[in-house]
């Protein structure tokens, strides 16, 4: 009588793996069928939308019709004119708008990244009031952004708190690099908790032993953060930072509502798109959603590529791959 590979297996000892690819066909099948309700969302939430601004920039505003002295129905086609454009003397509003962007980016991230660590440190001690304390920290970031603009806005005030406890009279929410100053405060206050809260997740799956450890090997406080608690949650905080850096350059409402429309200080790519939009200019509205886009698209592709592996766990994963295949 014939031996079963799986009598053979039981009889030798050795057991035997399926290979991979027997089980990949149904298990391929139950992936997309999973997946596809998030792609059709997708799809039509971002790639339509996106299809259609990359389609609307390439016509320009509407104009005077020659022969009939009215308004023409259509939006005349320009091609790369919107773009163009944002290359020559008219593009002055763009670049402004561009480098506000990108200095709220760099400031506020690296500021909020700085206090949200120091809120996940706080959060993560055991001491008495510890929930009382996490509530406060996290209630900013609970706030509506529309809310907090409008409180920061209270704040800054030329009869406000902020001058009275500085002791000067100063316009916050006119022209000027303290417009940028006014804003930059109110975006760390709103989302810092937000990277404390990523940061804590991270603290609290970090096993006790490892400090217990470093103690006990006589390393201080100061050591112990450099080289356990950072090391350990830096994937944590890279995904903290990327889903700031992503939110920080689409800002729009807080300075909006905070400063004002059209100010130049504090003007993002965001308000910009806004304000051709409300104007009637579609097309160029529409080239710099597009523009804005690819920035966001280009700044999370390079920061998955730099830093894809921290991100996933892909350099622990591999070495644990290659220690299971060599044992």
């Amino acid at each position: 009588m014939t031996e079963t590979p799986a009598e053979v297996g039981v009889r030798t000892g050795v057991r035997r793996t399926p290979k991979p690819g027997r089980a990949t066909a149904g298990s391929g099948r139950l992936v997309a069928l999973l997946v596809s309700p998030t792609l059709l969302v997708l799809t039509i939430v971002v790639l339509y939308p996106t299809l259609m601004a990359l389609k609307e920039s390439l016509y320009g505003a509407k104009e005077l019709d020659p022969r009939t002295g009215f308004i023409s129905d259509t939006e005349p086609f320009v091609g790369l004119q919107n773009y163009a454009e944002i290359f020559g003397e008219a593009g002055a509003r763009f670049w402004n708008a561009f480098w506000n962007t990108t200095f709220f980016t760099v400031v506020t991230v690296g500021l909020e990244t700085v206090v949200g660590v120091a809120m996940a440190l706080i959060m993560h001690k055991a001491f008495r009031g510890r929930a009382l304390v996490r509530a406060g920290i996290l209630v900013p970031w609970a706030v509506p952004t529309a809310i907090s603009g409008l409180l920061w806005r209270w704040i800054f005030n030329s009869d406000g708190v902020a001058n009275a406890l500085l002791g000067q009279q100063i316009l916050w929410t006119t022209e000027g690099f303290h417009a940028k100053v006014a804003v930059i405060v109110a975006e760390v206050w709103k989302t810092a908790p937000f990277i404390g809260l990523l940061v804590l997740a991270g603290l609290q799956v970090i096993p006790k032993e490892v400090y217990e450890a470093a103690r006990m090997d006589g390393a201080r406080p100061a050591h112990q953060f450099w080289h356990i608690t950072l090391p350990l949650v830096k994937p944590a905080l890279l995904v903290a930072v990327l889903f700031r850096c992503m939110d920080a350059l689409r800002m729009f409402d807080l300075p909006y509502i905070l400063v004002g429309a059209q100010k130049h200080s504090v003007e993002t790519l965001s308000m910009l798109a806004q304000n051709e939009a409300a104007n009637v200019r579609f097309g160029p509205a529409s080239a710099y959603a597009v523009i804005l886009f690819l920035y966001v698209f280009l700044i999370a592709l390079a920061f998955v590529r730099l830093l894809g592996a921290d991100l996933v766990g892909g350099d622990s994963g591999r070495r644990r791959r290659r220690t299971e295949v060599a044992a």
